[in-house]
């Protein structure tokens, strides 16, 4: 009898919490943060997660790069955060091309905001005086039929080759210049080539469109309502800084904030009482786009839906960056995941934590517990390192097989 009161309590704790979960926002980390579970058992009766399958995933994520982490959020709870080398709750890395998931729903926000503005939404055709008068005249006259939706799922033809030239650094590959004369590989809409230029005009659209950098946009449709702590953009890769926001590359946000950025779009684009983005929008990013019928991508999210990430549920969707670093969400789970991780270019002379990128202060100091780190083989059927987005897709079905129930 005593052992079937004590079912009863568990259940009766577990329905009272699913029915509060889709109403829950975290407060931000100076204001408590996250609600956390650390108890196994809490873990597993009121999350559904078996925390050593994470551990597992953990384990997996450090022989993936140098500096990173894990972090997983399920039903509103924060059930595991872990940390090694460089990567801490403080830390400021630049999050590379995970930057294009923040533009895209960035210019999801400005076409609700600026319909009038340019109300032909994801069709509009953006070559023109309106919306990139930086470009005219045109190099080629095919960029007069390419449009937003096409910039955003990376089929409207543009090629990052425009910045070989200037020694292909990270810089260059997100500045107006090399934006406006990248040649076109394709005619847009016949091919989907991954292009960080490709993302980079986006950005200067709603630029152009808002009049505010893009920086200062996410600060106020995203940044303040979900009261981030500490973020910004590297623009320091070269001297001098990058005039304008790289849309590609160079957000740097807290861990904590990262998730929470995941959290809105699992909460279908609101935030407490708020509508931040339109819920048509992420609807848009979390399934196969019209704009790109060549390979899972939509709006600038690897989507799940062709079950290519086999451990994953086909309603998955998620995007990587440089190193391995990536943000997951997965609905039918009630589920958010965040993968720390780093990189270092060969001929830069430093790593994406290093707080002369954004101009952040370090907040935090690091032991020096990873300066040795090397990439190794995995398995038999590795014979080099993890490949990026290999370990992206792989800790995502660690992450899930850890589901119980």
């Amino acid at each position: 009898m005593p052992h079937q009161r004590l079912s009863l309590c568990l259940l009766l704790l577990a329905s009272n919490v699913l029915a509060q979960e889709g109403d829950y926002f975290p407060p931000p980390d100076n204001e408590g943060g996250w609600r956390t579970l650390t108890e196994p058992s809490e873990i597993r009766n009121i999350a559904g997660i078996d925390v050593r399958r994470l551990d597992q995933a953990f384990e997996y994520a450090q022989r993936t790069s140098q500096h990173g982490g894990l972090l997983v959020v399920r039903r509103g709870w924060m059930v595991y955060e872990r940390y090694y080398g460089k990567g801490s709750r403080e830390a400021n890395p630049d999050m590379y091309s995970v930057t294009k998931a923040v533009t895209s729903i960035a210019c999801g926000i400005m076409l609700h905001e600026r319909n009038s503005e340019i109300p032909a939404g994801l069709e509009q055709k953006v070559f023109t005086r309106k919306y990139l008068p930086q470009a005219l005249p045109l190099n080629d006259p095919r960029k007069g039929e390419i449009k937003l939706g096409q910039l955003l799922a990376m089929t409207a033809g543009i090629t990052d080759s425009a910045a070989a030239g200037s020694g292909r650094t990270i810089g260059t590959m997100s500045s107006d210049f090399n934006a406006l004369i990248a040649p076109l590989w394709s005619d847009p809409g016949a091919a989907y080539r991954y292009s960080t230029l490709s993302t980079h005009l986006a950005s200067m659209v709603l630029r152009n469109v808002t009049g505010m950098e893009l920086e200062k946009y996410i600060e106020e449709r995203m940044a303040k309502p979900m009261q981030w702590g500490r973020w910004g953009f590297a623009r320091h890769y070269e001297e001098p800084p990058l005039p304008h926001t790289p849309g590609g590359v160079g957000i740097a946000m807290r861990s904590t904030d990262a998730l929470r950025f995941s959290y809105l779009l699992l909460r279908n684009g609101r935030w407490r009482k708020l509508q931040l983005v339109p819920a048509s929008y992420i609807e848009l990013c979390s399934h196969p786009s019209p704009y790109n019928p060549y390979t899972p991508f939509s709006l600038q999210f690897e989507v799940n839906a062709d079950g290519h990430v086999s451990g994953a549920p086909r309603d998955a969707y998620f995007k990587s960056g440089g190193g391995g670093v990536a943000v997951y969400v997965v609905p039918s789970l009630d589920m958010i995941v965040y993968k720390m991780a780093s990189v270092k270019f060969p001929d830069f002379p430093f790593d994406n934590y290093n707080p002369a990128l954004t101009g952040l202060p370090q907040a935090y100091k690091y032991d020096g517990s990873r300066n040795d780190w090397k990439p190794h083989a995995f398995d038999q059927f590795h014979d080099g390192p993890i490949e990026g987005d290999t370990g992206v897709r792989r800790v995502l079905e660690m992450v899930v097989a850890s589901v119980v129930e």
